[in-house]
């Protein structure tokens, strides 16, 4: 069988990739690798970087490219048959993974080389992955007796199935649920965007009227301007239930028996490794040192925005019940309320924010930031192959012509595609050698193409509200801003200039500082000189007036209390229930969580919301006991963007700094030493507070 996901070439062939090519491609990959591994140990006993590490970094490569669009596929092209072929593979993958990291031959080659008079002679980055390696090993279970590594290896296979199977309970009971409405008054107060979105929706299910769904643009419509309360309430409570013993479909997508299996697994491996909890085996990969570090700067911030977060609810709860005679203001209302105390007093609305913000003025105006930042050229290329007519290519070159990466964008919502926005790894900057094809380069006049480098790749994944008719799609502020997130974390791995794989672009990047980049390209969202380029009203592309900016400035931080202890009753709750763990008790979840909120939060939801049961951050993505890294990184952020206020949004000396020192580092050294190279001193959180508009 000829399989593509064997081709020797730089981007995926997504067009010939089957379900049935999955499989065997990986089962390959993985007896090569294997056999390279042993025949590389076996060669020599004397090991240095050129005869052990540089060939099994290739041989990771290689496997890492076959399986990355099968990951990525999965995600946004799900089917049933995909779905299977990519579960047949987590375990493979799990077992080779642990294989490695307890392969005690491995293991003494890499401290042979640490031990070695090469170490020394070995670059920043080199040692970097030496060091990072010695300690995954013993992350691994390098240590432990065989019965124990085998228990290990038994855990992390398990729990790579359950947390698949987490997000795929997720996906398929947002997908299920969708009410169709035939009279439109039913619909009162959704804008014409929406409804027409939902007559779209309708339509492609051969339906006449309107149809709403749980994916979010659709959610986010309902709850925040359909003036029908009671079906608010139906849609929150749809949504707030998904995946859970309460959802609509209980009894098919039921996450609550993969989350208990997942916190006592996750613990059990914890303890196997040496650790007291879960939690302390998170951060040994992490900036902060111990569990303390954490719990007292998440409750700092609690402690400084609790008063901020109350005042906004009160004054919420006053306005509901003044003008609409609300007075048991409920969290299908909150959206609501809030939008319309947002119109009422900043005589604000999303609606009219949304009219200067097309997709078509947004996307050039960003690359226009960044070329002014970095100097950077971001060029579409209409030749590639995709995996969804929705998908567009770009290139970025540098000031001196060299391409430097390439991205794959996927914008909008659609059905068996996840939720959230995300940047993930396509392709990994590395040198090369001189053998491996360069297959998928597309040049371009005056292009500087070094064959010897691998040119990064990441796909850049969102899900907005699709464009309708001739309409361009129309993006709310925060839509915006989340697209400057995901571009953020890209330019971080695109710009990379390390050329040693597990160091370069977001690779072994301490994960509470792997937002740093991301957070930091929001703050240009808010600026007038930088707004002036990406936005435009879509049919006059007349600029956003002076006057709709100022009240935008105005409404900046309108309930930024709320929306802070919210985070933090995020953070706080994922901390303590790795922390806290107790195997006797089980996982505590709803426990745990309604704890946290008596401490920090000022709204709780209803008895019947399940808000953990779709929670996939924290059970199916990387930030198990890791959530608080978005509040550490806006730290860091914050601080970083305040150099920029004190010296120009587009000053070219600092963006340069911002550039050389953290985006093209990757993690060739350690975060903090990055920030305070390029800052001159350690993060302090004052800028964070002053951008929230919170007091010190």
């Amino acid at each position: 069988m000829n399989n593509p996901l064997l081709a020797n070439t730089t981007l995926p062939l997504f067009s010939q990739i089957k379900p049935e090519h999955i499989v065997p491609a990986i089962d390959q990959l993985l007896t090569e690798a294997r056999s390279s591994v042993e025949q590389h140990l076996q060669a020599t006993q004397h090991y240095t970087w050129k005869n052990l590490i540089e060939p099994l970094e290739d041989v990771d490569d290689k496997l890492n490219k076959a399986w990355s669009p099968v990951s990525h596929m999965n995600s946004v092209v799900n089917s049933d048959e995909l779905r299977d072929a990519y579960n047949a593979c987590l375990p493979k993958l799990s077992a080779y993974s642990t294989e490695m990291g307890q392969n005690e031959a491995l293991f003494k080659a890499y401290r042979f080389i640490a031990d070695s008079d090469e170490f020394a002679t070995l670059d920043t980055a080199q040692q970097k992955i030496i060091r990072n390696a010695l300690r995954d090993f013993k992350l691994s279970g390098i240590d432990l007796d065989k019965e124990k590594q085998q228990r290990y290896k038994d855990i992390s296979q398990e729990l790579s199935a359950l947390a698949s199977s987490y997000e795929e309970n997720l996906l398929d009971a947002t997908n299920a649920w969708s009410k169709l409405i035939r009279d439109q008054q039913d619909l009162a107060g959704l804008p014409e965007s929406a409804l027409a979105q939902a007559k779209q929706t309708a339509e492609s299910h051969d339906e006449n009227g309107w149809m709403i769904t749980l994916q979010f643009p659709s959610y986010i419509s309902v709850m925040t301007y359909a003036d029908n309360r009671e079906l608010r309430r139906e849609h929150y409570e749809a949504f707030a239930t998904r995946a859970s013993e309460l959802g609509p479909h209980a009894d098919q997508w039921d996450n609550s028996e993969n989350m208990e299996k997942i916190l006592a697994l996750r613990h059990e491996k914890a303890r196997l490794l040496g650790f007291a909890n879960y939690a302390e085996l998170s951060l040994a990969t992490k900036m902060a040192e111990k569990p303390n570090d954490v719990t007292d700067f998440l409750e700092d911030l609690a402690d400084r925005s609790w008063r901020h977060a109350r005042k906004d609810l009160s004054e919420l709860r006053e306005f509901a019940n003044q003008h609409y005679g609300i007075n048991d203001l409920q969290s299908w209302d909150m959206s609501y309320f809030s939008e319309k105390m947002r119109q009422h007093f900043y005589q604000l609305s999303q609606e009219e924010v949304k009219t200067y913000f097309p997709i078509t003025r947004v996307l050039p105006g960003l690359f226009a930031i960044v070329e002014k930042l970095y100097g950077l050229q971001i060029a579409e290329i209409s030749d590639f192959d995709s995996y969804h007519p929705d998908v567009r290519f770009f290139q970025i070159h540098d000031r001196a012509g060299s391409l430097r990466g390439q991205f794959y964008l996927d914008l909008y919502a659609r059905a068996k595609k996840r939720g959230g926005a995300w940047m993930d790894d396509c392709v990994g900057r590395k040198r090369r050698a001189s053998s491996q094809l360069a297959g998928g380069i597309h040049t371009i006049p005056g292009d500087k193409f070094d064959d010897t480098t691998q040119i990064p790749v990441a796909y850049l994944t969102c899900n907005f509200t699709p464009p309708h008719g001739d309409q361009p799609a129309l993006l709310t502020h925060d839509d915006v801003t989340t697209l400057f997130h995901e571009f953020g974390h890209g330019l971080h791995h695109m710009l990379t200039q390390v050329d040693h794989l597990g160091v370069s672009g977001i690779n072994g990047v301490e994960w509470d500082a792997v937002e740093l980049p991301s957070q930091f390209m929001e703050n240009w969202c808010w600026e007038q000189e930088a707004l002036a380029l990406i936005s435009g009203h879509y049919q006059s592309d007349e600029k956003l007036p002076d006057a709709l900016f100022a009240k935008m400035i105005a409404a900046k931080n309108f309930q930024a209390g709320m929306i802070m202890v919210r985070q933090l009753e995020f953070s706080l709750f994922d901390f303590r229930i790795h922390r806290d763990y107790d195997p006797e008790k089980g996982g505590r979840i709803y426990e745990t969580l309604e704890q946290v909120r008596e401490q920090v939060a000022v709204v709780s939801p209803p008895k019947f919301n399940r808000f953990a049961h779709s929670f996939s951050h924290i059970f199916a993505g990387g930030y198990a006991a890791g959530y608080y890294s978005y509040k550490w990184a806006e730290v860091l952020s914050s601080d970083a963007f305040s150099l920029f206020e004190e010296k120009g949004i587009f000053d070219q000396e600092t963006g340069q700094a911002f550039l050389t020192n953290i985006l093209e580092k990757g993690g060739s050294e350690n975060a903090m030493e990055l920030f305070i190279n390029f800052r001159g001193r350690k993060p302090t959180i004052d800028a964070l507070l002053r951008h929230n508009g919170i007091t010190a």
